[in-house]
């Protein structure tokens, strides 16, 4: 089990290498990982209104702080919200919590296998997001996202349950989507796999972007991506 300051160390080091590899900018996105806290916590530091004492061997998570540039985060900076969270007030820390720990919260307490949640601004799943579009099955790799398709979810105000709602309805069954006109979303198991999957998307947008330079591109069938599903469950290195 991975300790709290290694976890947070993680936290902030997927922050920073979203914009190094250039699918997030400047203070934009947010990180999250899932973690149970083990006894009581709320003594030094801000705390948010009703955190003290529902942390407790509770199901949280950690997330990045809203509007702190990623280079001046440290560990001690990421809030710790239940997922149990009503509002912005339901944390723990020095810092406020990210304005999209909604559907953090919402992704974690639906999607038991999600350990750890990326959201970028990355610009060619951005591009596709202003236009309302999803990644059809272009390519065959559109599969790594769990599904035939790459949905685009409808368009709510940033940080709200509206966003959530909709961020929810398009993950259904599938690993990562996009948000109209505002970013991406990609979970995983661990923070590594989860950003994987976010840069394994945004390249996938961006080849689909470069294809319809020219024209709109053939899609594969629904069973070709399924077959392609199916192999991927056992394609690679075998896991612990």
């Amino acid at each position: 089990m991975t300790d709290e300051n290694t976890l947070r160390e993680a936290i902030i080091a997927t922050a920073l290498k979203m914009n190094a590899l250039g699918i997030n900018q400047g203070k934009s996105g947010n990180v999250s990982a899932r973690f149970t806290l083990p006894s009581p916590r709320g003594e030094g530091g801000r705390t948010g209104r009703n955190a003290k004492q529902n942390h407790s061997a509770s199901q949280c998570f950690l997330i990045t702080p809203t509007g702190l540039p990623y280079e001046d985060t440290h560990p001690a900076d990421l809030p710790f919200m239940p997922l149990a969270a009503r509002d912005e007030h339901d944390f723990t820390g020095p810092r406020l919590p990210s304005s999209e720990w909604r559907f953090h919260r919402d992704i974690y307490a639906a999607r038991p296998e999600a350990g750890a949640i990326v959201h970028t601004h990355g610009v060619y799943a951005t591009t596709l997001a202003c236009l309302g579009r999803g990644i059809p099955a272009f390519h065959y790799m559109v599969a790594v996202a769990g599904g035939i398709d790459i949905r685009c979810a409808p368009y709510a105000t940033f940080g709200t349950q509206e966003l959530s709602d909709h961020a929810l309805a398009a993950l259904r069954d599938r690993k990562a989507c996009l948000l109209a006109h505002h970013g991406l979303i990609a979970m995983g198991p661990t923070l590594e796999r989860a950003l994987a999957l976010a840069v394994e998307v945004e390249a996938l947008a961006r080849m689909y972007w470069q294809a319809l330079q020219i024209g709109e591109p053939a899609t594969l069938p629904d069973a070709e991506m399924k077959r392609v599903l199916e192999k991927f469950k056992t394609y690679g290195q075998p896991r612990d």
